[in-house]
């Protein structure tokens, strides 16, 4: 049996629903669906917002995020370290802790998640990129280590690193970078770690 809508968790149709098609041309008329603030109490969260006017579908709660770092992140040899990515373009839902330069998963599910890592010389030219994503701290997400193995440019050459991973909630992912053959940074401004829920 379909339980009804409770106060929050309700659809708003658009006021010309019952217009004619070629007569719907109401391109600040957007449909809602939702629902009730898990946590309880009376606050309540838009799921889906439809604009009516091109049939784009926003999900306002949809855990995603940008972060970068604003200074210049030095690595040694042969050492993995956690990118201090202090800065953020996009945190919206407020999934990604900067104090502690890591993603935490809101919500079990499967998410996306990318970085950009840019190299700065140290003292040596013969520095190796290298780059990964760590869940909880501990374990390299498969699929998501890589190492730029020609010659380097400082603060021209760069490594992307991109991939899918199952999470529980509260899990965490970190960006971490290293170099082989001798020491480096990773630089301000242009190293950044990007991710978002997609299943």
């Amino acid at each position: 049996m379909r339980k009804p809508l409770g106060p929050c968790l309700q659809r708003r149709p658009p006021a010309d629903r019952q217009a004619p098609l070629h007569k719907r041309r109401q391109p600040d008329v957007r449909s809602s669906l939702t629902e009730p603030d898990p946590a309880g109490g009376s606050t309540c969260f838009d799921d889906l917002i439809v604009d009516n006017a091109t049939g784009i579908v926003d999900q306002p709660q949809l855990p995603r995020f940008k972060a970068y770092t604003n200074y210049d992140n030095y690595v040694g040899v042969g050492s993995w370290t956690k990118i201090g990515l202090n800065n953020i373009d996009y945190n919206d839902q407020g999934a990604f802790d900067a104090a502690n330069n890591h993603f935490v998963a809101p919500v079990d599910g499967t998410y996306l998640f990318g970085a950009t890592l840019l190299y700065k010389i140290n003292a040596s030219a013969t520095a190796r990129m290298r780059g990964r994503l760590v869940l909880n701290g501990t374990t390299e997400i498969r699929g998501s280590r890589g190492e730029i193995s020609g010659a380097h440019v400082s603060e021209a050459t760069a490594l992307w690193l991109q991939t899918m991973v199952s999470l529980t909630a509260d899990d965490t992912v970190e960006l971490q970078g290293n170099f082989r053959a001798a020491d480096g940074y990773f630089a301000a401004d242009r190293t950044s770690f990007w991710g978002a829920k997609v299943g």
